[in-house]
């Protein structure tokens, strides 16, 4: 894992704590800065196995933004989390 606990994603997200890995990604519980009520978050790095193949990078990220589209979309049902951000 290349982040410390005192790492902050996207200029808005400090990280509190690793929470695991899975597939193509790295989740951690954050801190969203830019809330005024300093909420916090689950936040999803994108971080495939096969970093170094360049087609399975590309199938990462399109599942990766798939996702977040999703999640987007989907954003008012009250069992699906809220997307804050994606960059």
């Amino acid at each position: 894992m290349n982040l410390t606990l005192r790492n902050t994603l996207g200029r808005r997200y400090k990280i509190i704590n690793y929470l695991g890995w899975g597939g193509f990604r790295t989740t951690f519980v954050a801190e969203d800065k830019h809330l005024p009520s300093k909420s916090v978050c689950v936040v999803k790095q994108l971080k495939p196995n096969a970093a170094d193949d360049p087609v399975a990078l590309q199938a990462a990220r399109h599942l990766f933004n798939q996702e977040a589209e999703v999640l987007f979309l989907l954003e008012s049902h009250n069992q699906i989390p809220r997307l804050f951000a994606h960059f």
